[in-house]
This record gives C-alpha cells, sequence and structure tokens, in this order.
C-alpha cells in the first residue's frame, strides 16, 4: 500500500494504519499534537490556478491567467523544476531552459512589474524561458502574439529582488483550494487504518522574517515546546493566544499571504499570533514575524483546542539558565563570539544573555552573557488549576511567559519570610482578585502573591517554614493568592535583601 507522509511516498504492508506510516516515515509528532489525513482531492487541486516557487533565495507565489498558455504551464511544470536564472537585469529575471509546445512571434511587447511570461528564446520552443517582470518596460522574448503573460506574482515578492545568477527553482508545489479536497481529518488516535494514497500531515515548518527579530523572538517564545496551540479559527486564520496581553512592538508591514504568521500589535487581541489561510491586505496592527514554509494541510486541518508540531527556523538562541560552561561552547560550535562576564566558578549559570533576540545574535555573530552562581537559581513548580489569573501576572513580571528563567529582586527578608517586589509593575492592567486563598496553615516553600484585599497588592512572598496565621506574601490568607511552591527551599536560606534570585518553571 503506498501513502504520502508530509510528501514523501511510503511503502507499507496492507492493513497498515497511522502509527506504522508515522515510525516507518520517520517523523516526529510533539506530544499531543495532531495528525493531518487526508483522502483524496478533486481534480481542481491538481490543476490549480495558484503556485509556489521555491526558489534558492525563497518563495514566490504566481497566479496564473485563464488564458490557452496554462495548458503550457501544466505541461511544463515538471521542466521548470530545476531551471536556473539565465539572465538577471534591472527589467526581470529568466530561468530555463525547458522545452515547449509554445507558439512565438518576432515582436516587441510591453510588460508591467510583477508579470510572469513564457517565452522562446532565440525564437526555439527548446529554448522556452519563464520570466518574471521587475519594472515596466518594453522586450521582444519571443512570446505568442498575446504577450505571453501566463500570470502574476502575488506572493513573496521582495523574493524576486533578490533573485541573480546561480539560482534555482527547487520546486513547485500547487496551492489546494480546501473545498475541493474530498475527505481530511485531525487526529490524535495513531491506531486508524490507512488506505491506499491517502496523505498524511504530521509538522509545520516556518521561517522567522529578518526584518521583526523582536517579533520572531515573540514567536519563538511561543512555540518553544515544538507545538503551535491552536486557540480560534476563521475562514482565513487559526491563531493562538498562549502570550495575549503580552506587549508586543511593531515591526514589519507587509501583506498578510497565505503562510505569514503576524503578531498583532495594538487593540483588541494584543498579543495574539495570526497564520493566514488565505491573503489578505497588510495592517498598521498586524506585524508579520514569519512565514509557514511547509506543512500549510496542518494550518487548515487544525481546529481549537488543538496542537500542531511545528520546527521553526533559525532554531531559538536562549541560554538562561545553561550553564555558563555549555553556554559558551554552545556558541563556539555555531561560531558566534561570546564574552562573559558577572561570576564565573564552576557553577556559573546563565542569567541574561545580550542581545535577547536570536535573530540579533545570529546577525551580529556575537553575544554577551552574565554569570551568576547556581545557587541563586531556584526550581519552582506553579499551580496552573488553581491559579491561573494570578499566574498571568506573576509570568507576566518575571518574564516567565517568553523566557524559562527569570528575576525576583529580594525586597525584605524577616523570620521565615522573603518578599520580592517585581521590576514591572503590572497592578494597574493585570487582575489580581482573590484566588485560591489558603484554608489553613501555608506549608513551607508556598510561593505567594499578595491581592486586591491587600495594601501591597503585587507583592510576591516565599515562606521557608510552615505558618498558621500569614500567607508567603506577609498578608493575612484572605489577601494571599497561593501559586506555587519552591522546589529547592535550602537555596534561599541565606538570601538578602537587594538581592536579585533567579527562578526556573519545572513544568
Amino acid at each position: 500500500m503506498r501513502v504520502f507522509v508530509d510528501g514523501r511516498e511510503i511503502e507499507l504492508s496492507p492493513g497498515a494504519n497511522l502509527s506504522d506510516a508515522i515510525g516507518k516515515s520517520g517523523a516526529y509528532i510533539a506530544p499531543g499534537a495532531i495528525v493531518g489525513m487526508v483522502k483524496g482531492r478533486g481534480e481542481k487541486s491538481r490543476q490549480t490556478n495558484s503556485y509556489w516557487l521555491n526558489t534558492t533565495k525563497g518563495k514566490l507565489r504566481i497566479e496564473l491567467l485563464d488564458s490557452e498558455l496554462q495548458s503550457i504551464w501544466h505541461e511544463s511544470v515538471d521542466r521548470i523544476i530545476g531551471s536556473t536564472v539565465r539572465w538577471s537585469s534591472a527589467d526581470g529575471v529568466a530561468f530555463g531552459p525547458f522545452s515547449s509546445k509554445i507558439s512565438f512571434s518576432r515582436d516587441a511587447q510591453e510588460y508591467s512589474r510583477w508579470e510572469v511570461v513564457l517565452g522562446a528564446a532565440g525564437f526555439d520552443r527548446e529554448n522556452t524561458q519563464i520570466i518574471f517582470v521587475r519594472r515596466r518596460h518594453t522586450a521582444a522574448y519571443g512570446t505568442p502574439i498575446d504577450g505571453g503573460v501566463v500570470g502574476h506574482i502575488v506572493g513573496g515578492k521582495n523574493t524576486l529582488d533578490r533573485l541573480a545568477t546561480g539560482d534555482r527553482i527547487e520546486g513547485i508545489e500547487p496551492i489546494v483550494e480546501w473545498q475541493e479536497i474530498t475527505e481530511k481529518q485531525a487526529t490524535l488516535d495513531q491506531s486508524l487504518p490507512l488506505e491506499e494514497g491517502m496523505e498524511i500531515f504530521t509538522a509545520v515548518d516556518a521561517e522567522l522574517d529578518e526584518n521583526a527579530p523582536l517579533g520572531a523572538e515573540f514567536f519563538l517564545a511561543l512555540t518553544r515546546e515544538g507545538t503551535l496551540k491552536v486557540d480560534a479559527l476563521s475562514s482565513s486564520y487559526i491563531s493562538s493566544d498562549q502570550l495575549l496581553r503580552e506587549p508586543m512592538v511593531f515591526e514589519n508591514r507587509e501583506p498578510r499571504l497565505e503562510g505569514a504568521v503576524t503578531v498583532r500589535t495594538a487593540g483588541r487581541g494584543l498579543g495574539r499570533i495570526f497564520v493566514y489561510k488565505k491573503d489578505r491586505t497588510s495592517s498598521p496592527g498586524h506585524s508579520v514575524i514569519a512565514r509557514i514554509l511547509s506543512g500549510m494541510d496542518m494550518i487548515k486541518l487544525a481546529g481549537p483546542g488543538q496542537k500542531i508540531t511545528i520546527k521553526v527556523r533559525p532554531e531559538r538562541i536562549m541560554l538562561l539558565g545553561s550553564s555558563l560552561k555549555d553556554a559558551l561552547s554552545q556558541m563556539q560550535s555555531k561560531g558566534i563570539q561570546a564574552q562573559a562576564e558577572g561570576y564565573q566558578g564552576e557553577d556559573a549559570v546563565v542569567v541574561k544573555q545580550d542581545p535577547g533576540t536570536t535573530m540579533a545574535i545570529l546577525k551580529g555573530k556575537k553575544v554577551l552573557l552574565h554569570g551568576m552562581p547556581s545557587s541563586r537559581m531556584v526550581a519552582i513548580s506553579l499551580f496552573d488549576d488553581l491559579a491561573p489569573k494570578t499566574l498571568d501576572y506573576f509570568r507576566h513580571v518575571t518574564g516567565l511567559k517568553e523566557r524559562p528563567l527569570g528575576p525576583l529582586p529580594v525586597y525584605f527578608v524577616y523570620e521565615n519570610t522573603l518578599l520580592f517586589k517585581p521590576d514591572i509593575d503590572a497592578t494597574s492592567y493585570k487582575e489580581l482578585l482573590p484566588e485560591n486563598k489558603p484554608t489553613g496553615p501555608v506549608p513551607a516553600g508556598s510561593i505567594a502573591v499578595s491581592n486586591t484585599v491587600s495594601k501591597k497588592v503585587g507583592m510576591v512572598g516565599i515562606k521557608l517554614a510552615e505558618d498558621k496565621r500569614y500567607g508567603p506574601s506577609g498578608e493575612k490568607f484572605e489577601a494571599t493568592n497561593i501559586i506555587g511552591r519552591v522546589l529547592e527551599p535550602e537555596k534561599l536560606k541565606d538570601v538578602q535583601e537587594g538581592e536579585t534570585i533567579y527562578i526556573m518553571e519545572v513544568r
């Protein structure tokens, strides 16, 4: 039995199931992530008018015109794959040669920017070429009498200006309209039986946009567990709310083409991530931060509450929490100059990195790492089910929403109580109503945040010993929201006022 896993043909024994196909293909499925299955596609999906052209400089999306040249395109598409740049100028760039049945004339024609033209170089059908027009001009390309325009570039337009001699077309992918798919489903059940010709999709590949380094890091934070969680969808996009209400600056305005990834930077839905299934115009509230390179089928199959396995390129450079020794070695292996400051003993861990974003580090090829003794990095466990709203505040002010390590400046120390005043003052816009208040003695190692009943709302505290009267933040129980516990309380016994400890969440 023949099936296709992420476009690759796999031969299986009759009666094989989804798990067999995934195992033989070697595909990785993140824990809790769906697998997409498609059975049969309509005729139109194979003769679509929309295509992605994968070049060595990026992707171009073209829309074919409804003309006689469509048949030439469909007959020649396999021969166009692998063609290289024959010439490149300010007027356009041509790939070829390949043979076709194109008719041609010797007349010059006028062409406009973004047009895609088929022509016979040297007036020889065996030397047909495909030309992408960069600017308005007049030329004789050996085209049919009507000009030879087969379509237009509608996506990836910035790629056109980067193409040059030596580049090639590595692949051509038809863009499938989903109303043309006969049967499709997303599943967690890998015991499902397969049928001949089924298509299986396991993951999405995304590439970050170098024009949006902060937004790219935001997306890396959202997908740091190797999944993209879908919280909502419409006919034109899916969205993820895992970093909802986290602020992000606007960096990159572009049309929101199919496969574009954006972050909402203003207004309602701040911090929401969108992945587009259909083209939309640019928006001043949406910064384009990445693009889907492959796996759009998964984007179109996924529903609310489901997770998609995702691979983001380049991989994130996040060294916080790593041993300083390992971090320096890792950067050396990547050809990045790393300099250390602060504590550099054998037990040193990285608590700060500058620049803070992956794209900036890769661009500058250098990073500054700040070390501290591992005794000041404390593992904690948080109670998401019991105090979700308070944890939204806590992760925000400590940076744990986007990073594996967060600072807690020590504000006051007395008896068996440590009080911390976060660097970020978020009490004016983060809700801290009473939640998960103690009903009995507070266990040693408990972490809490003072709620709105307290005059010191937003204060974070840790108890090093059991207390029957007061919560970890020094408040009575009604003013205390318990959010978690310290897993390494012994590290806190000698902490002094004015210090900063760093917390690492263990999930």
